[in-house]
């Protein structure tokens, strides 16, 4: 299991920095990368250029190859959404690990069609929400199972984040909730702030589709596209917990995204984005930050172990909470549109953007309260 062959299909883009992860492992002899894939050769100025790592288009082109040193053990997805069950299908039948982007995939049953792949073929399928390899994550949990803050009243999150004309017309995928026929679902709940919900969940102990018992939605769009830009959303867990997600891309400017723990005698803020935490309760406060597991590196840990009873770090499993969330998002009702006199339009060409007014405060309350931007009355419902 040393000197694991590592193979990324989408390298450009957020690709690109798995790209330069994969590049990192290769001085300590544990891993190298050995193919490059992408409808697109790397051009001078990619990480990957120069590299003498070989290139093909597409995944099949890679996995017909002749020769054993390009088969890779590992493969690193950083695709368009639609793309993410095929892929990862193709690669576990051929026996090799996957590490995913998220989502996941774009429906609870694709989800569940990937999970059982996984048990048929026996290969590790890692998602790739980096927040999981947070050790801030067990830190929280160590302080509320302690009382820090008390009884737990709830859990949310707040994202209050930018994102203009360019983001939006980066890929023919951007935006939308469906294209040629297949769901996409790219909007803020299940791909930027993505991370928000999911770590929240996975905080509170939520992550198989099961510990969830209902998600209400209420979606919104400034932007001139299908999914959803402002949103706010509900998850009541199966033991009663309520977790209440405020999540924009509008915003006047883009803030830290934080997941909140709420005390009957404190609360818990977590910076996921810098793996900072801070507690405030009535006797202490503590603001530390902590270090983190990169997931590429647990996968080829797990790897290694050769241990069937080790657990990956954000195995495929446990993303089914997430999921029931997306799958809530992505039957739903389609997005409200904004009114125009709640939003400002800001800057020119690529970089103007919409900003929905008051909406970090309105943002912070549903994660506070766990209630919808409807049920508190936001001037655009």
């Amino acid at each position: 299991m040393t000197n694991a062959r590592i193979a990324v299909v989408g390298i450009h883009g957020h690709g690109e920095k798995h790209v330069q992860r994969a590049l990192e492992p290769s001085g300590a002899g544990r891993a190298r990368l050995c193919a490059l894939v992408d409808p697109r050769e790397p051009a001078e100025g990619h990480v990957g250029y120069g590299t003498g790592t070989p290139w093909f288009p597409t995944l099949g082109d890679l996995l017909s190859s002749p020769d054993p040193d390009l088969r890779p053990d590992v493969l690193v997805l950083s695709t368009p959404i639609p793309t993410h069950l095929p892929l990862a299908k193709a690669a576990m039948e051929a026996g090799i690990d996957v590490l995913l982007e998220k989502p996941t995939t774009a429906s609870l049953a694709e989800l569940t069609e990937l999970v059982a792949i996984s048990d048929r073929t026996g290969r590790l399928c890692q998602v790739g929400f980096q927040t999981f390899g947070s050790h801030a994550l067990d830190a929280v949990t160590e302080l509320v199972a302690r009382g820090e803050i008390g009884d737990v009243v709830g859990y949310g999150a707040v994202g209050s984040w930018v994102r203009d004309a360019a983001y939006w017309a980066r890929a023919p995928w951007a935006g939308r909730r469906r294209l040629d026929g297949r769901d996409v679902v790219d909007g803020v709940v299940t791909n930027p702030l993505a991370h928000a919900v999911a770590t929240a969940l996975r905080i509170g102990g939520v992550t198989r589709a099961e510990d969830v018992a209902w998600v209400d939605t209420d979606l919104y769009r400034a932007n001139p596209i299908e999914s959803d830009d402002t949103s706010s959303v509900r998850v009541t867990a199966a033991d009663g917990t309520r977790y209440g997600f405020g999540l924009t891309l509008c915003a006047a400017e883009r803030t830290d995204a934080r997941v909140l723990v709420v005390g009957t005698q404190g609360e818990i803020e977590l910076f996921y984005e810098r793996d900072r935490l801070v507690l405030r309760s009535g006797r202490v406060t503590m603001d530390k930050t902590y270090g983190r597991t990169a997931l590429l590196d647990d996968l080829l840990d797990v790897r290694a172990s050769g241990d069937p009873g080790r657990r990956l770090l954000c195995d495929v499993r446990d993303t089914g909470a997430f999921m029931r969330v997306l799958e809530a998002v992505r039957t739903g009702p389609d997005p409200r549109e904004v009114p125009d006199d709640v939003v400002t339009w800001v800057g020119e060409g690529d970089a103007r953007h919409p900003v929905v007014r008051d909406v970090e405060s309105w943002c912070e309350r549903v994660a506070r309260t766990q209630q919808t931007f409807s049920e508190l009355g936001a001037p655009w419902t």
